[in-house]
């Protein structure tokens, strides 16, 4: 096989195959050298490598949506206006609630979702259900459960918990058994018949309380990591935004900034002051943005939903211990009960307790529903004693129904 010099201006380095023959851009090898034949699978190769990439060009008008092509497609004829073309023939619609579904820590709650076509057709083949769980911007969080006809597989800890209710003609709503305080979030009802597919969200919101939390050694000492775990210590887990400007929304008004659950910092203020932010700004939630999750440290805003059981408090004419607190309730066939037991108690049954009581973290507390004279400032809440080393006091108990 002979070699040749072509020079094309503007193309240096361009491989150029004509009628299997290979010029090379290059100066000729040094007498001696032998050119091995080369394959016309590789002479070849960069055309092939050419002509894939104008292909992805030339089709980036096509719609995507879910890994599929399908739907709206461009009829060139029609004045430059998309045409909706329905491969079944129909349009394919789902609907969810338009208002969030309330629930609580322990219920069962139905997420409702419905489809139907436009005009009326009969699905000619199985439809299939499937049921994502959505972060705040609408990226998919984890998967819940998939259905095809009757068979359905719920996933992670919606397994076992998770079903679809179809009672009704074209109905795909999920059933949550025993909600848990981290379902609390968005859902998307996907409805997919052969190539159409259509989605809708639902917000379920659980109905909880807000409260902020520092650990027995002081304020700002948690990162992200830390403040998820005392939360969950507490009966809680940490707060949404959404969960901590509905409390603000509610009276919450804390002056020490916070982790929430999407590893933002912030804090809610109903009274401008110049520690809080400074008086030239408006109420509402302050934030330092995303923190490093490792590195920063701040105190803790954890969500607690209602209760299972019930929270009562137990006495002693000379008080008790710590330890001798947590003997007492064991001996009630109950636990001493955590941070976040009694701000549901004091939120969702009235709880209202003018006796400082022991909590599980250490803390001494007491919940006023009613506030009156003696009993802490003018406005109902729970009031903290700290986390005394000693002293003897009551303690508020837990109870499961």
């Amino acid at each position: 096989m002979g070699s040749a010099r072509h020079h094309m201006p503007g193309r240096a380095g361009v491989l150029l195959v004509n009628l299997g023959c290979y010029r090379s851009p290059f100066p000729p090898l040094q007498p001696g050298l032998r050119i091995l034949p080369r394959s016309p699978v590789m002479l070849l190769l960069p055309l092939l490598l050419e002509a894939t990439l104008l292909r992805l060009a030339s089709s980036s008008h096509h719609p995507f949506y879910n890994g599929f092509y399908y739907n709206h497609i461009m009829n060139d004829k029609d004045k430059g206006q998309e045409k909706v073309v329905y491969f079944n023939g129909a349009k394919l619609v789902v609907e969810t609630s338009k208002d969030p579904i309330y629930s609580s820590n322990g219920a069962n709650v139905t997420l409702p979702c419905r489809y139907y076509y436009e005009p009326d057709m009969e699905a000619k083949r199985k439809i299939r259900i499937k049921w994502s769980k959505l972060r705040d911007d609408y990226t998919k969080e984890q998967d819940v459960l998939v259905a095809i006809g009757k068979t359905y597989v719920a996933f992670g800890d919606f397994r076992g918990r998770a079903h679809l209710h179809q009672t009704g003609r074209r109905e795909a709503s999920l059933v949550v058994s025993d909600v848990r305080l981290k379902d609390d979030g968005k859902y998307r009802c996907e409805v997919i018949d052969g190539l159409e597919d259509e989605s809708d969200v639902v917000d379920l919101r659980l109905q909880g309380i807000v409260f902020p939390y520092q650990p027995p050694h002081g304020q700002y000492r948690l990162n992200f990591h830390e403040a998820e775990r005392v939360c969950q210590e507490q009966g809680a887990i940490l707060a949404t935004f959404n969960q901590l400007f509905q409390a603000w929304s509610e009276g919450l008004d804390w002056c020490n900034a916070g982790w929430l659950a999407d590893g933002t910092v912030q804090y809610p203020i109903h009274l401008p002051r110049k520690p809080c932010g400074g008086l030239h700004l408006a109420p509402g939630i302050r934030s330092y943005g995303p923190r490093h999750r490792h590195l920063h440290r701040f105190d803790a805003f954890c969500f607690s939903s209602a209760l299972k059981g019930e929270v009562f408090y137990l006495d002693h004419p000379a008080g008790m211990t710590l330890e001798e607190a947590k003997q007492s309730c064991q001996d009630a066939g109950a636990e001493i009960a955590r941070v976040g037991q009694l701000y549901s108690a004091w939120k969702f049954l009235g709880l209202d307790r003018c006796d400082a009581g022991w909590l599980a973290d250490g803390s001494v507390r007491y919940p006023i529903a009613k506030p009156r004279a003696n009993c802490g400032p003018t406005e109902p809440g729970v009031r903290s004693f700290g986390f005394p080393s000693k002293g003897r006091f009551g303690v508020f108990c837990y109870k499961e129904r």
